[in-house]
């Protein structure tokens, strides 16, 4: 019971951190307000020509104060303001030299698309966050690698992909930012191991031609063995056949034609 509410009040805790992160004006302090009364006085002051410090466009929509604008307004001084890409951003992964599971030493690189979903989480909680989340990627795709064997990596990369993305949007999660996909691009093996995997398959389809070419043999041995055991019981049975070859042999249109009597046809002839 004890251990449920410090788990409550963990979680309420961090709500609230978020909470207040998210409404940074809410607790600004009686300094906070006197330094803004100052500048808002300046400001009056020094119209009309403070009104073109004091408003500003950003390149695109902005998130300001919890509200999308196309303007914004802004106090000289005290308010200071962050341009937030809020859009999907792509970034490559630089190869990576990884140690499999197996001992083998592969290169592994790869491609991260995410987006800032909390501008506010994403200035305020860490320095660069588009910085952190390309080390962060680098560093999940060693370690995601490193508990995999080569065949894994070589057959399951969407599964690596979905572990990845999966741990990059948790560990991002406090920076505002969502991990939308993470793909595996490319896998290089190291020349020597492609040449031993060449060998390895080269050897191997032999070793099964071998094995086809001689069920191939035993399965005509089997067959011509049952014609023979025919032809015994049935002394013309090989007289037709012998005629039936020297049909086959005609057809080609040779001038001369070799073919060899066997001596038990010539049996049958004596006895008549």
């Amino acid at each position: 019971f004890d251990h449920s509410n410090q788990q409550h009040k963990a979680l309420h805790d961090k709500r609230k951190d978020r909470s207040a992160l998210e409404n940074p004006e809410t607790d600004i302090g009686l300094c906070g307000w006197v330094l803004v009364g100052a500048s808002l006085l300046l400001m009056l002051l020094t119209l009309p020509l403070s009104i073109w410090m004091c408003i500003k466009k950003p390149p695109h929509y902005c998130v300001y104060r919890g509200f999308s604008l196309w303007l914004f307004f802004i106090l000289p001084c005290t308010d200071s303001f962050i341009n937030v890409d809020m859009r999907t951003i792509s970034f490559d992964i630089p190869p990576q030299e990884v140690l499999t599971k197996d001992s083998v030493t592969v290169s592994v690189d790869g491609v991260v698309y995410y987006r800032v979903q909390n501008a506010t989480l994403a200035v305020a909680n860490i320095t660069n966050a588009d910085a952190a989340t390309r080390l962060l990627a680098q560093t999940t795709l060693r370690n995601v690698l490193g508990t995999k064997n080569l065949a894994e990596i070589l057959s399951d990369r969407e599964e690596i992909a979905h572990s990845m993305q999966s741990t990059l949007d948790d560990a991002t999660d406090d920076w505002g930012i969502k991990v939308e996909r993470v793909e595996i691009k490319d896998v290089k093996l190291p020349l020597q191991l492609q040449r031993a995997m060449a060998a390895e398959a080269e050897a191997s389809r032999e070793a099964r031609a071998k094995v086809i070419a001689a069920e191939g043999e035993m399965n005509a041995s089997r067959a011509l063995k049952e014609a023979s055991l025919v032809i015994a019981e049935s002394p013309s049975a090989l007289q037709l056949r012998y005629l039936q070859t020297l049909n086959t042999i005609a057809a080609e249109k040779n001038s001369t034609i070799i073919f060899p009597l066997p001596l038990e046809m010539m049996h049958g002839f004596i006895k008549h």
